[in-house]
């Protein structure tokens, strides 16, 4: 028995045209998905760098907060230990040693014990309280909270009466106006806390509002 061999001829010019053909869909799906993959990297590394800068955003906005909050304790502080006997605004609080600057010493303790201001008080202001503000002319400033940048200003808003409680003594409660503004010159980050206290003689200091 004998086998026919049969022999198909291409054409001329499309000798091998059909592995081409394959070769050049091959390339051009390499290609393709090449490119997708370049983009969802780029893609990628875009998500993650805004996550990091949202990230590190969110931390300095805190941080600042901290700061501002770390500023109003310390004004506390302060008026509390400038109310103990003998009713000095304490060296220690005085610059260089503190956080007082030593040109607004005697306007701090003024405004703290309601020292009546030189006629006439600047506009809108009580009369016990000084021209000054936390961002222009600050009350302390805090220089142990390093990239930080951060002042204060006390201001006393009334003093009256108050009840004791219980067969306790009258007292009186001097309520003060507590300003702080922190800021971040690197990341140009600020933050401004306002806090109103009320300090009782030879007592603490408690929060009313902020």
């Amino acid at each position: 028995m004998s086998v026919r061999q049969t022999t198909v001829k291409a054409e001329p010019g499309q000798k091998g045209s059909g592995v081409k053909n394959q070769r050049g869909i091959a390339l051009l799906t390499v290609m393709l998905m090449l490119l997708i993959l370049t983009i969802l990297g780029i893609a990628s590394i875009t998500v993650t760098s805004m996550e990091n800068r949202m990230a590190g955003f969110f931390r300095s906005t805190e941080a600042v907060v901290a700061a501002a909050d770390s500023c109003e304790g310390l004004a506390v502080n302060i008026i509390q230990q400038t109310f103990q006997p003998p009713g000095v605004l304490p060296a220690s609080f005085i610059a260089p040693a503190g956080p007082v600057p030593a040109a607004n010493a005697t306007t701090l303790y003024a405004e703290i014990y309601a020292y009546d201001l030189p006629s006439p008080a600047p506009a809108n202001t009580p009369a016990v309280n000084y021209a000054d503000a936390a961002d222009t002319a600050p009350n302390f400033v805090m220089t142990n909270l390093p990239g930080f940048t951060v002042n204060g200003d006390i201001d006393l808003l009334y003093t009256h009466p108050k009840q004791a409680q219980g067969n306790g003594t009258p007292s009186t409660e001097h309520v003060f106006r507590i300003t702080c503004v922190a800021s971040n010159p690197a990341t140009g980050s600020s933050s401004t806390v306002t806090s109103v206290y009320g300090c009782l003689d030879g007592d603490t200091c408690v929060k009313k509002i902020n």
